[in-house]
């Protein structure tokens, strides 16, 4: 059995890869001024780039797990989300509501995704 571990440091990985699997970390947003969409928006980027390091995309995905602050900003969320995913490759998914770890961020997903057969 093989994993892979890549962006990693003593606490955890942003990427690992076993069995023809990528699992993210959970993303989180870089500039937490934006408001829910923006911050989403961020965070989709971020999956792109991680995704791409490893060999595969969002086209690709499998599940997605989204924590927000807010239910009243849902549907901000989802506009992003809505523009990011490929049309007819929706992933399974679960949306909470969640205190995160920082006050100033409104959302974090972690997605997993298959690698593309070769």
């Amino acid at each position: 059995m093989t994993v892979t571990y890549h962006d990693s440091n003593a606490r955890m990985s942003q990427i690992t890869v076993h069995n023809g699997t990528v699992y993210l970390a959970g993303q989180v947003p870089t500039d937490p001024s934006a408001d829910m969409r923006g911050q989403t928006e961020q965070v989709l980027s971020r999956i792109d780039s991680l995704l791409a390091k490893a060999g595969t995309s969002k086209e690709h995905l499998v599940a997605a797990q989204i924590w927000v602050t807010s239910m009243a900003e849902f549907d901000q969320m989802n506009a992003a989300w809505d523009g990011w995913v490929v049309p007819g490759r929706p992933p399974v998914r679960a949306a909470v509501e969640a205190k995160l770890a920082k006050p100033e961020w409104k959302v974090e997903i972690m997605v997993t995704a298959a690698l593309p057969e070769a």
